[in-house]
């Protein structure tokens, strides 16, 4: 069993920045993908970004140029380096691992206008 916990979430005014982390119980280097997702509120999950264990970087198109998704495998942790916030970002952030085998409990991330 893989434990993933999210951390790094805040309230931030338009134009901001904040970086997620997603650490993980043991070694994410075994781990073929890891994953953000985020829910905003009312709405379904969606996609954000994912990173292959071949370093292959994928976003969506509606964070691609602001986020950026990255690994520190020493500290089995994930990032996610939110730049240029709008209030459209305002959403609960989970991390996943292996195609969405594992799941973490989620970080909110709630930008004001």
């Amino acid at each position: 069993q893989v434990q993933l916990v999210e951390s790094g979430g805040g309230l931030v005014q338009a134009g901001g920045s904040l970086r997620l982390s997603c650490a993980a119980s043991r070694s994410i280097f075994s781990f073929n993908t890891m994953d953000w997702y985020r829910q905003p509120p009312g709405k379904q999950r969606e996609f954000v970004a994912r990173l292959t264990s071949g370093g292959l970087k994928i976003y969506a198109d509606s964070v691609k140029g602001r986020f950026t998704i990255s690994r520190y495998d020493a500290k089995n942790t994930v990032y996610l380096q939110m730049n240029s916030l709008s209030p459209e970002d305002t959403a609960v952030y989970y991390c996943s691992a292996r195609d969405g085998t594992y799941w973490g409990q989620g970080t909110q991330v709630t930008v004001s206008s």
